[in-house]
């Protein structure tokens, strides 16, 4: 999976220095990772750095699930998921989860893993105010953004990523982020997630601020 791209890898193993269970870090509020987001870019903003820190980790979440259930019809179990004590990296103790079998059973699994399991849990720890709605449009820009980098790695499973990839974007708390705009999953979403105000900073090619 690392070959697709680094949001892709995900380390395997237990025990040892260095790890902690990650949903320390959403009763924390993700604060180590929110300020060191926010020093990065250099700017004063907690919630810039709440919304790209948050961003990043639905990346890390989305990528490896999509890729296992996409090439090896695996929903992985990210239950226990760990977060090196020095940045953003994941680690599972074990490889685990569940066969996929019907579409609208994946959607569920997949949906419950990332965004119930793990992105509502770190939103409700924030201690800065970002809107829900931003939050979510990152959640659905990061799924996306997976879907893409697969297609390019293995253009065979355009067709059920898409399918997938869109059958997400229309479940729960996702619908209304945004459009796919393109058979190579481009993607329009509703919400801009403020890297634009950053120093420097651009806006996203998928921004629903991009030609204003």
């Amino acid at each position: 999976m690392a070959k697709i791209g680094s949001f892709f890898a995900i380390d395997i193993g237990a025990g040892g220095a260095g790890w902690h269970d990650v949903n320390a870090d959403y009763a924390r509020g993700f604060t180590d990772l929110v300020e060191a987001v926010a020093a990065r870019y250099g700017t004063g903003e907690l919630r810039i750095g709440a919304s790209i820190a948050q961003l990043g980790h639905a990346a890390r979440l989305w990528s490896p699930l999509l890729a296992t259930v996409l090439g090896h019809g695996l929903v992985l179990d990210l239950r226990r998921l760990e977060r090196a004590d020095d940045g953003p990296r994941l680690r599972l103790p074990t490889v685990s989860g569940w066969h996929a079998e019907t579409e609208d059973q994946v959607t569920g699994l997949l949906y419950n893993m990332v965004v119930r399991g793990h992105l509502e849990p770190l939103a409700a720890g924030l201690r800065v105010k970002v809107a829900p709605g931003l939050l979510y449009g990152n959640a659905a820009s990061a799924l996306v953004e997976a879907g893409r980098a697969i297609v390019a790695a293995r253009p065979e499973l355009t067709a059920p990523a898409t399918r997938l990839v869109t059958a997400l974007l229309g479940h729960g708390a996702l619908t209304g982020k945004g459009v796919i705009t393109s058979p190579a999953l481009a993607f329009r979403r509703t919400t801009c997630c403020l890297y634009y105000r950053v120093p420097d900073g651009v806006k996203c090619d998928d921004c629903s601020l991009a030609g204003k």
